[in-house]
């Protein structure tokens, strides 16, 4: 388990886009939009604390929504945060970003703050909503002057995956500190994001020639390779080996679901993984989080259950991404549909 345990706080559905991927409107158009309340927030907060205290590690809050930005109680918890020194990135929109309110984020103690690009300027604005683009653009910049980390995440399907190299380019050049890119996980009105495996293969060669000369030029932004496929790959050209002191059974790397990790949602409920939809496994204003953690959770640690992954040499180090899967089949073990690797038995 890792030093720092990860809290993916959504404390609201309040937002102004209604992206044509989102999980929380994607199946539920007419949703009645959820916040919590300033007792529940605190009610939470504590459970959290209390977590970390119970196994050990350190809280980090990756501050979500919607647009979190928009709940009336947004600053009173950035408050609590920096009251107890709990670090946290904001997951958010551009649109209420400005130098006063970066430099008052940055005073409060965020580190990062993440936006999204989906695209080029037309498909982003036809994933998001005309505008979209070039305001988070802007915004880099906004968010870098306040002496923030400035991260941009790219959510990869079938629509936009042609363009994935020249939006590195456009961050690049906006200034972004870091990059990456993660695929997107059908919701039950879709059952496959349309990549073929060896398709998603030739992306990440191309985007990792990409990287490769932005490094070798001095480039200052980070690419992040997020997906866990990146490290069959690097398996593949020989940039990772396994090592020699791996001992069986252990759990090195890959997908955090089950182990350093949790989602809580605007109504309290908890899921193991936001993008594994059928993985609620309590409510963290009625049940102790520890507690969860301990039993209905274990259902996301089986490793050995995983239908091609627990076949693999890399299952220690990998395990693809189980949400894809189970988006696909709705079976959290089942494999995942972009993975190229060909096991015998499979």
């Amino acid at each position: 388990m890792k030093q720092y345990f990860s809290f993916q706080w959504h404390i609201t559905d309040d937002c102004d886009q209604r992206c044509k991927h989102c999980y929380i409107f994607s199946e539920h158009c007419d949703k009645t939009l959820d916040a919590m309340s300033w007792e529940q927030i605190k009610k939470t907060f504590d459970n959290c604390l209390d977590f970390c205290r119970v196994y050990h590690r350190l809280p980090y809050f990756y501050i979500t929504g919607g647009d979190p930005i928009l709940h009336p109680d947004f600053w009173k918890l950035l408050a609590l945060c920096k009251q107890h020194d709990i670090p946290f990135t904001i997951l958010g929109n551009p649109f209420h970003l400005t130098d006063t309110v970066c430099q008052k984020l940055k005073t409060y103690g965020c580190e990062k703050y993440q936006l999204s690009i989906d695209g080029l300027k037309d498909t982003h604005d036809w994933f998001r909503k005309p505008g979209s683009f070039e305001t988070t653009l802007e915004k880099i910049a906004c968010i870098n002057r306040a002496g923030i980390r400035s991260v941009v995440m790219t959510t990869v399907s079938g629509k936009n995956i042609e363009e994935i190299p020249a939006i590195m380019d456009t961050v690049v050049e906006a200034g972004a500190n870091v990059y990456a890119f993660a695929r997107y996980c059908p919701t039950s009105q879709e059952k496959d994001s349309n990549i073929e495996p060896m398709r998603y293969r030739k992306l990440l060669e191309d985007c990792d020639k990409k990287m490769k000369q932005y490094q070798a030029a001095g480039c200052k932004t980070y690419f992040n390779k997020k997906d866990h496929l990146w490290t069959l790959y690097e398996y593949e050209t020989g940039e990772f080996h396994i090592p020699d002191l791996a001992k069986t059974g252990m759990i090195y790397g890959g997908c955090n679901c089950g182990n350093c990790h949790l989602t809580i949602l605007p109504n309290g409920d908890v899921y193991a993984c936001r993008r594994v939809q059928n993985s609620r496994v309590g409510n963290v204003l009625t049940d102790r989080l520890s507690a969860l953690w301990s039993g209905s959770m274990e259902t996301y640690r089986e490793y050995t259950q995983f239908k091609k992954c627990a076949k693999c040499e890399l299952l220690a180090y990998c395990r693809g991404c189980p949400a894809v899967a189970s988006s696909k089949t709705g079976d959290f073990y089942a494999a995942d549909p972009q993975c190229w690797k060909e096991i015998e038995g499979f």
